[in-house]
């Protein structure tokens, strides 16, 4: 491994500066790249953005900078690279910051800007000595999502596609699928969220086994497969669809056909329904018909006290007596029969009962 301090200014550092889906994020006249497949999407918010080109604005010291050697003579940012596209944002007039852009500015003012002077280590090595370079140095920083870093492990050209497809602000997967998605698509949760359903939780060997693959079409098509299967299921859309587990009921019911109406009345009276405290649940419940998706409302200690004194303490199955912490409450009409979560429809049943009546 071998570090070399050197200084950069601003205005070598954004010489040649692009950013687009067919260069990538470059500059440093085109010899940087700003975004290798490790990196994140950028992701400071104004606040942050602003404070970086304060700090150039006030010719307060950045903090030391990380770019790689590659082999050709190159770079590529392995820490840095969320100040670095603020500055070069900045200067190519993408924001204002105290509502002056760049080209606003006095000549004196854009001088002191492009001669301020970057500290960045040169760093190079092997690939995996850059990528374990890039974890110890950002531990201090913003934490990478696991996404994030599978991404680094398993990066090539099926990552960059699957990226343009699912990590970008207002990309194509959310604009079909926010309704129905939680999380942020830059902080690569969209994707985790789609190679986590297709591959039905064994995220790392799928992207191992894809990994080398062209493209990231098969993912996509998925994707738009089951976003279009929750859309012509459920046909109401509600803002409580967020985060149920789509994928994994389509892999598992997109075969069957399904009675929509019947669908759409039956999840109207489950909402109106004041015992299903788990509303995103009802989706699920629908199709599979186990009650613990509804999170049913549970008998209060006041209610399970009150039917406990009034059976004298017995089981209301086999009469025996038992303390109230060996008996649980159940419902006498079953929630599914229309038995409400009351004091009237309680019984208290030894903890051996309630097991034997749940296996009828």
């Amino acid at each position: 491994m071998k570090i070399e301090l050197k200084e950069i200014t601003v205005k070598e550092l954004v010489e040649g500066y692009k950013d687009n889906f067919e260069d990538g994020v470059v500059g440093y006249g085109g010899k940087l790249d700003i975004r290798p497949p490790y990196q994140r999407e950028f992701i400071y918010k104004d606040k942050q953005r602003d404070a970086v080109i304060d700090t150039i604005r006030k010719d307060y010291p950045l903090n030391v900078m990380y770019w790689a050697v590659r082999g050709d003579g190159n770079f590529e940012v392995i820490d840095g690279q969320q100040r670095t596209i603020s500055i070069c944002q900045y200067v190519s007039g993408k924001f204002a910051f105290n509502n002056l852009h760049f080209y606003n500015l006095q000549p004196d003012q854009k001088e002191q800007i492009l001669n301020y002077k970057l500290m960045i280590y040169f760093c190079e090595g092997t690939d995996s000595e850059k990528l374990e370079w890039f974890k110890t140095i950002n531990i201090a920083g913003e934490k990478l999502t696991d996404q994030e870093l599978r991404n680094a492990v398993y990066h090539g050209q099926w990552v960059s596609d699957a990226k343009r497809y699912f990590s970008r602000r207002n990309c194509v997967a959310y604009n079909i699928g926010s309704d129905y998605l939680n999380g942020s698509a830059i902080r690569q949760e969209y994707l985790e969220t789609a190679i986590d359903w297709i591959s039905e939780g064994k995220i790392e060997n799928y992207m191992a086994t894809h990994q080398h693959d062209p493209n990231a079409s098969a993912l996509w098509l998925y994707f738009q497969s089951v976003i279009t299967w929750v859309t012509t299921t459920f046909t109401k859309k509600r803002k409580f669809m967020k985060g149920v587990e789509w994928g994994l009921l389509y892999n598992k019911y997109k075969d069957q056909i399904f009675d929509t109406a019947a669908i759409e009345n039956e999840t109207a009276k489950l909402i109106a329904d004041d015992d299903v405290t788990k509303k995103s649940g009802i989706y699920p419940y629908i199709l599979t018909r186990d009650e613990r998706h509804l999170s049913i409302r549970a008998f209060t200690d006041s209610m399970k006290q009150k039917v406990y004194e009034r059976q004298g303490g017995k089981c209301a199955m086999c009469g025996k007596q038992f303390d109230i912490s060996e008996m649980e409450a159940d419902h006498i009409t079953p929630w599914h029969q229309g038995g409400k979560t009351t004091e009237e429809n309680c019984q208290m049943l030894s903890k051996e009962c309630n097991r034997r009546k749940a296996g009828k």
